[in-house]
């Protein structure tokens, strides 16, 4: 998915939540019609993937005019844009309804709860999980309403990692020298979200970012077929092997042997 680049980064985007009115009874039509055309459209995705999303299609699944789907969804890419974030919201929610119910010391813990949440929600979803973390739709550019959404995950890594160095409960990062490029796009994100990290953590957790992502990808998209057999296992162990490069520290009464299952 590609970001719209006149769009505003999303470390600098600010979430102006406002008190909900009362729905009317035309309201509960419209967002009943909505859901029903977006789960319509979220089996046309399975079934053909995000490019053969069509509006006609969806219409006819539904029993609606076509003229009824486009005032609900003007285009194609609004309606795809309306799965993604809520692809997007849903694995989010997942992740952040994980990692809260850890206590906040246990920086291990809620890593690991964070990253096996996320590998839960893509194997129960693997179609919307490639819809948001697969290749680009040909011809879609993702608008700035996906950019919240996107980094709901990311936050919470950063929360944690921060906290972790706040508490004393992360090792020093590796001594690798950062380039001055790399070190410039780092810094509005330290300043703005995560002013406790130096730019080594922060390349860190970019790092574990990208891995959590992947190896999620490797599995769904069948490339360890044949190889391993146990992923669930396998990613645990990986996931231990992040968390050791980000240097978050066992915390007291937890090792790393009972916050991965199937280690010891």
């Amino acid at each position: 998915m590609t970001i719209d680049p006149v769009a505003k980064p999303w470390f600098i985007r600010k979430m102006n939540a406002q008190p909900s009115a009362p729905r009317t009874a035309r309201v509960r039509v419209r967002d009943e019609l909505t859901r029903e055309i977006k789960d319509v459209a979220r089996l046309q995705v399975a079934a053909q993937g995000t490019a053969g999303l069509s509006l006609r299609a969806v219409a006819r699944e539904t029993g609606m005019g076509s003229s009824t789907v486009y005032r609900y969804f003007p285009s194609r890419d609004r309606l795809l844009t309306a799965l993604i974030v809520d692809a997007y919201d849903a694995v989010g929610a997942a992740a952040e309804q994980a990692e809260s119910a850890v206590r906040r010391a246990d920086v291990l813990g809620r890593w690991m709860s964070l990253v096996q949440a996320v590998r839960g929600w893509a194997v129960a979803h693997p179609q919307e999980y490639a819809m948001i973390f697969g290749s680009p739709v040909p011809g879609y550019r993702a608008p700035a309403d996906t950019v919240d959404p996107a980094v709901r995950i990311p936050l919470i890594m950063l929360q944690i990692l921060s906290d972790a160095v706040e508490s004393g409960r992360v090792l020093p990062p590796d001594n690798r020298p950062i380039p001055r490029v790399v070190r410039v796009d780092l810094k509005p994100i330290r300043d703005t979200v995560a002013p406790m990290l130096s730019d080594r953590h922060l390349a860190a957790a970019l790092t574990a970012w990208t891995q959590l992502i992947g190896s999620i990808g490797f599995e769904l998209f069948g490339h360890l077929n044949n190889v391993i057999h146990d992923y669930e296992a396998y990613f645990n162990y990986q996931m231990s092997g992040i968390a050791l490069n980000l240097g978050l520290k066992e915390s007291q009464g937890r090792s790393f042997n009972k916050a991965v299952p199937g280690l010891g």
